[in-house]
Formats: structure tokens, sequence, C-alpha cells
């Protein structure tokens, strides 16, 4: 599964190697508990257990759980059950930073003990304050003048110790003292100025219950709950760049086992928002059905849509490992799909907007016609199609009036049926509001198969069903769910939210499809021919029959964008 590349994390990893930093490669995946995984996600475990694999190391889950308002054992479960789809093996390496309280408040005893650490009393605004505030000069350059020291900051290493002591204890009222380290108040990284280390929070843990009151910050429990794992490498988004300082300040001061970390561009793609805190407000303000909204770019999504974990890991294989944040086109996510759907796809014939085409010399009863499963897959065999003299074609695929270049049916034009025969348009039939209803025709009995004896060209062909023998489906086809490239983009009053397609999801409750897709469960992939590349969801519609979800269409737009970009 990993890739032999070479990239800049792989050419630090092996530095580490030849100069006996290390001995062994030891990788982490470390969420956070509050949300489902996104797609953002992918790229990050990708990079953690490949590069374990490719040193023949080892890549532990652990789930950062020291937030307990937001934390939750669904999600848990989601993020277990995402990364197994992925394909990922962490084996019997989980571990929750829950289990290590003990451990990090001992930690946090130590660098007490040391007089680097302190019992503050200021509120959340007064040390917003002392720390200093950011303005901005004329220049438009940022300046953050130096912090003040808190007024407790000078307590003696007894005193902190016997009210860290109290605040386990639960003598306190939530947010009434912190733990903070004693850093620098001066410092240019605004993280280094005596950042918390704990807080108090009367809050249920989903692990731990009531047993704690006082909670370790994330920047604090980290990289030692990474220390404790002997974790080699610690490979994190860029934005944890500006906090390896204060990582590195913590693993020092705890002395403890110390890991290094090493930042990558983060994933960002275009019609995209990446950010569990977003992706938790469209599910609760009911923007989308849940986590697993076909739209969204949850890993449960995208596979309730449709992808394959093989589609997913050969964009984040392809997109690379990178220094910089950079923008990727969508398409180029659709393209990869569309890769690996084209090849494991079977093929099969649906109509979503039924239009009936009678055949008037057909007397024959049903005929059974030969139809191949996947002409890239020659193993795949082929399957019987029902032909009938009345079928359903799609409505797109007759004109009363044809368009220029247009190839399918008209009042006197030939198209080709799919696997069937060449067919002749000689008429229609409409009802009383003008609507049309049914179009006429005959077919050439020598045509079977479509190809004609006389050699006459005949140059569309569309697909159909038999009206006898199709099985009601529903269809639901979706678009990005944000109608502009960079949804959080706005103008000055507006959200994200604005942002929102109101076309992202087309319900189509009446289509039809070959009857063998009444087999099909839940996850069952298909290529609807000339369609494009459909799933079955867990959903049934109200009427009982099975929906299917549109993963992709069949066009790839990111060829027309390669081709652009060549020349």
């Amino acid at each position: 599964m990993a890739e032999e590349s070479a990239d800049f994390i792989s050419d630090f990893i092996k530095e580490d190697l030849q100069n006996g930093r290390f001995d062994y490669v030891h990788t982490r995946f470390p969420p956070e508990p509050n949300g489902w995984l996104h797609i953002g996600h992918c790229k990050a475990f990708y990079i953690d257990f490949s590069m374990a694999e490719r040193f023949k190391g080892k890549c532990n889950l652990r789930f950062d759980d020291t937030n307990p308002e937001k934390e939750d054992i669904s999600y848990v479960e989601a993020i277990k059950r995402d990364v197994s789809w992925m394909g990922y093996d962490w084996e019997d390496r989980e571990y929750y930073a829950s289990d290590y309280y003990e451990y990090l408040y001992d930690l946090a005893v130590t660098i007490v003990k040391k007089g680097h650490a302190y019992v503050d009393d200021l509120t959340d605004e007064e040390m917003s304050e002392y720390r200093g505030t950011a303005v901005e000069d004329k220049n438009n350059i940022t300046n953050t003048p130096p912090g003040r020291n808190s007024p407790y900051r000078d307590r003696s290493v007894e005193e902190n110790l016997e009210l860290l002591a109290r605040m386990r204890a639960g003598e306190f009222p939530d947010g009434a003292r912190t733990l903070r380290a004693k850093i620098d108040m001066a410092h240019p990284n605004l993280l280094l100025r005596d950042p918390v280390m704990y807080r108090i929070r009367r809050e249920t843990h989903y692990r731990t219950g009531n047993k704690w009151c006082i909670y370790p910050m994330y920047d604090f429990q980290h990289p030692l709950s990474d220390a404790k794992e002997g974790i080699t490498h610690s490979l994190c988004s860029l934005e944890y760049e500006i906090h390896r300082p204060l990582y590195e300040w913590f693993i020092s001061e705890a002395e403890v086992f110390p890991s290094r970390q090493i930042e990558f561009a983060r994933l960002n793609m275009t019609h995209t928002v990446l950010s569990k805190r977003w992706l938790l407000k469209l599910v609760q303000d009911n923007h989308v059905s849940g986590w697993d909204d076909p739209r969204m770019p949850t890993i449960a999504g995208l596979r309730r849509r449709g992808y394959t974990p093989e589609a997913i890991r050969s964009f984040v294989s392809q997109i690379g490992i990178a220094k910089t944040d950079s923008m990727v086109d969508i398409a180029f996510l659709e393209y990869c799909l569309r890769e690996d759907l084209n090849k494991r796809s079977p093929r099969v014939m649906a109509v979503l907007k039924p239009l009936k085409l009678i055949i008037e010399n057909w007397d024959t009863g049903a005929e059974e016609l030969e139809a191949v499963n996947n002409p890239e897959d020659p193993e795949a065999g082929t399957r019987k199609l029902c032909f009938t003299r009345e079928l359903w074609i799609e409505q797109d695929d007759f004109a009363e009036v044809p368009p220029p270049k247009y190839f399918r049916l008209f009042p006197g034009n030939s198209v080709r049926l799919r696997y069937g025969y060449i067919v002749t348009c000689t008429g229609f039939d409409k009802d009383a509001a003008g609507n049309i209803t049914a179009v006429r025709c005959t077919y050439d009995p020598e045509t079977k198969g479509g190809n004609a004896p006389d050699n006459r060209k005949v140059k569309g062909t569309i697909h159909w069903l038999s009206a006898a023998d199709a099985i009601p489906i529903e269809v639901r086809i979706y678009d990005h769910l944000f109608a502009v490239e960079r949804p959080m983009e706005t103008a000055p009053g507006k959200t994200f939210l604005d942002n929102l397609n109101p076309n992202s999801l087309e319900l189509v409750s009446h289509a039809y499809g070959e009857k063998s897709l009444a087999k099909a469960v839940p996850g069952d992939r298909f290529q609807f021919e000339r369609l494009g590349y459909f799933a079955r969801d867990p959903d049934v519609s109200k009427g009982g029959a099975p929906v299917f979800n549109k993963t992709v269409g069949l066009r790839d737009t990111w060829a027309k964008i390669g081709r652009k970009t060549a020349q």
C-alpha cells in the first residue's frame, strides 16, 4: 500500500535513522473524537500509516480525548470504522489520551516542582489582556506588544503544588484557576506566553466519567502522549508548525521521550469545506441529512456516495506531500474515482426520465439479448436483457423538432438501441396538454446487435429498458455542496453558509432500472450506461423501491483541465 516515491518526510526519517537519532520508526494517527473524519484526514492517516509501512515500523491509532464537552463514543466508533474501511490496520495499538490522565498529571507536578509552572487565578479575559493584544501598525503589519506577567506568577513551588492538588480535588469552581507553564510573556510566539496546561471543567467524560474535574489542554497532552507511546515521528499538518516550540518545551521540561514533529501541508479542495467545526454546523443546522450525507466530504459520506478506498488512496498519493498549502481541484478527485470505477463497476441500463417507446412492427413477444457486463474486465462475462414491444427510453433521447447535430430519435431518424436493433421513428403521441406521452417506431429485424447489413450510417445509439421487465428505482443526483470554489471566502456580512448550492441534490422518484438491481445491497456500485456511476444507498423510497446515489458522471472534466494546462 505504501508508495516508494521520495518526499521530504521520508528524507527526514532516513536522516534520523542514519545519524542514530532513532533506530526504529513509530508514527500515530491522533484524531480528536469530536466529529467524523473527512477526506483531509485521509491524507493525514495515509501519511502516518504509509510512512510506518515504508520503514517497517508501526502506526498507532490514538484518540486525543481531552475535551469532554465535545467528545462522544459515537465519534470514536465512526473514526475506527472509517480508518478500517480505508484499509489501514492499527492491530492492537488503540490508545486514548484519557488513559494517560494520571501520567500527564504526574508530569505536570514534575514541571511545577521545577518552578516552571504555576497556578493562576486570572480569568480568561484577564489572561488574554495580560498576554498582549495584536495591534495593526500603519503599514498593515501586525505587531504584538510584549505581555505582562500574571500577579500570581511568582507563587512558591509549595503553594502551586497545594493549589494544583486542590484543583484536582474539586475545591474550586469551573474557570476559577488554571495551571500555566512559566515560559516567556514577551515571546513573539503567543503560544509560548505562559500557556495553560490544565483547566477546571466539571464535565462528564465519555470514558472516565466524573473521575476528573481538571483536564489537560491539547498542547500539553499531545506531545507527552506521543512520548509515552515512543512515537519517533509526530507527523502533523502545517498549522501545528507554530506549536512545535511549545511541544519541544514540554518534552524537555517533562524529561520524556523526544519525538520529532514534522509538518506537511493539509489538504484543501475546491467547492469543499474541510473543518469538523463547520461540518458539524452543517449537520446541526440540517443543511445536510447527517455526517454521512453523500454531499459531505466525510469518509462516510464519500463511502455512501459510492467512492472506493482505492480511489481515495490514489488521490492522496498522487497529490503528494508538500510543505506549503495549496488548493486541489475537486475534479482531480473525481478523475481518480472514475479511473477506479471504470475498471470494477458492472454495467447496467437505467432510465431516469422515462418516455415510452413503442415498436409497432414487433410481434414476437419477449426476446433475450446478450449484454457485456464490463468491457474493461473480460472475466465479468455477460448478462441477458429482455427486449419487448414497449420500452422505456430517456426523454432527452427524443426531440419533436431536433436541434442542430442531434443524432437521437426524431421523426424519420434512425438510432441503434444498445445491444438491440436499429429503429426508425415513425411518430409520437401527445396528451391533451401537448406533452409527448409515447414515441412510435419500427425496427429492422436484420440489425440485431446494432449492425446494419447494408452498412447504412446510423450515428446515434441510445439505451433502453423493457417496460415489462424493468423495476422502479429512485435516484439521487448530487452536485457540489457549495456553489463556489472557495466557500470560506465570503463578502462582508456573509458566511460560508451563504455559498451553499441550492441545487446540490436532485431527487428522481420515478426512474427504472434493470431487474437485477433489485438484488443490489447497500454499497454495490454500477455504471448506468451513458449516465454515470451509481451506488446503492441504504435507504429505500417511500414506495419501497431501491435508492441509488449518483457517484460521479462519465465526463472527465479533469482531462479537459489537463489539456488546457498543457496548451
